[in-house]
């Protein structure tokens, strides 16, 4: 368990205001870039960025020249040692009695980029809210869990390569859907959003070794928001017999700032009550969850608010049912909560709930929703209250263009 870092200061103002997201106990890790320089790792603090490379060059942090790569995959794999001493160090610079030379930038100034690479990406189902509601939608009520879901983590392996960082503007995808004569290939008309929580992989795994729960634990760097846009018409006729493919690969946007597992042990708490005994190798010594709010947004308006806790599988859980056939785990693997969707329906985290499967279109600024149009921006937010701080994510926005239908003739 860390220190108790409740009434801890920083010299810089801006970090100690009421509703800062970045005050001195968070320190989120991303790879920010000013001008023509080249990408680089920081740290958020306040309004500002603490440039880790320059930090190395003046002897402020042990150089191993891991900061000054264009992502923090390199950084990441020292492990957990190397992430506490430097934590440790960056809070001790950052105090009241710190070094008020430390090489910052604006965060104004600064574009920021996608702080890892992704090496792969999962992305599970882990809300009973979520998976109760859209199992109603389509099988009823009586059917609408599956019999496996509540004995483990179910998922589906999505695209690294169409992960992008917030802000990263997002394509209509064209694809086919079905049709009352067949297949009809159209611009997707239910474009969707899923409200999530990406958690950040830290260490390797040996191909054909499982990971135990507390292992698994271990191996988490941090976490990021995410956004895996849907494209539900192209999904209803694609997902059987093998699930989401196409309907998942047009983009998953995540958040530019990695807030540490560290920063938000002091805000873990239970997930939602077990509806059944769940095998020895996915139970949990202690609770793998946090008392985090989190919602949505839709061209400002909010949509949704939310907690982390009413989760039904944890990151942890994941990676070991993930790992469990022996299948290798990498640094930088990003593993997808699953929609965060509570028992309301203001409490949603996808359009497909909150409207029921468009039925029940909402407003927002005075007009009718039943998904996503173009022009359209989505934006998640996240955050945990502590005693006089906050720990926040910072913005995750994405914005929807049109279609091209710019097929081979």
């Amino acid at each position: 368990m860390p220190k108790d870092q409740t009434g801890l200061r920083s010299w810089l103002a801006a970090a100690n205001e009421e509703g800062c997201d970045f005050p001195i106990q968070n320190l989120p890790y991303g790879v920010f870039s000013v001008g023509d320089a080249a990408p680089t790792c920081g740290v958020a603090i306040g309004d500002r960025i603490v440039d880790l490379a320059a930090c190395e060059a003046r002897g402020l942090l042990e150089a191993d020249g891991t900061f000054s790569a264009p992502q923090l995959n390199d950084f990441i794999a020292l492990g957990r040692p190397r992430w506490e001493a430097v934590r440790a160090r960056l809070t001790a610079l950052l105090a009241e009695d710190g070094d008020r030379d430390l090489p910052t930038v604006a965060m104004s100034a600064a574009r920021l980029h996608l702080p890892i690479r992704v090496s792969e990406f999962t992305d599970f189902y882990a809300s009973r809210n979520h998976a109760f509601n859209v199992g109603v939608l389509f099988r009823g009520p009586e059917n609408a869990l599956p019999p496996q879901w509540t004995h483990m983590p179910i998922g589906y392996n999505g695209r690294a390569s169409s992960v992008v960082v917030s802000g990263t503007p997002i394509r209509r995808p064209m694809g086919q859907v079905r049709g009352e004569a067949g297949p009809e290939w159209t611009a997707c008309r239910r474009l969707d959003l899923e409200l999530e929580l990406g958690a950040i992989v830290g260490a390797d795994s040996v191909m054909g070794q499982r990971i135990g729960v507390d292992e698994a634990e271990g191996m988490i760097f941090g976490y990021v928001l995410l956004n895996d846009w849907s494209a539900r018409d192209i999904q209803a006729w694609e997902y059987q017999p093998l699930g989401p493919f196409q309907s998942k690969a047009l983009g998953t946007t995540i958040g530019p700032w990695i807030v540490t597992q560290a920063a938000l042990e002091p805000f873990r708490c239970a997930g939602a009550p077990r509806d059944n005994e769940i095998l020895p190798y996915l139970r949990e010594e202690r609770p793998g969850f946090y008392d985090l709010t989190i919602g949505w947004t839709m061209n400002g308006q909010q949509m949704c608010r939310t907690n982390y806790n009413v989760m039904y599988w944890s990151s942890a859980q994941q990676i070991a049912h993930h790992g469990v056939s022996g299948c290798p785990m990498r640094v930088g693997d990003l593993l997808g909560s699953g929609t965060i969707s509570g028992p309301a329906p203001d409490q949603t985290g996808a359009l497909l709930e909150m409207t029921e499967g468009g039925k029940r279109p909402v407003m927002v600024h005075g007009e009718p929703r039943s998904f996503i149009e173009d022009g359209d921006e989505i934006g998640l937010y996240a955050h945990a209250q502590g005693q006089g701080y906050r720990i926040g994510f910072g913005p995750c926005t994405g914005r929807i263009l049109p279609a091209t239908d710019d097929r081979p003739a």
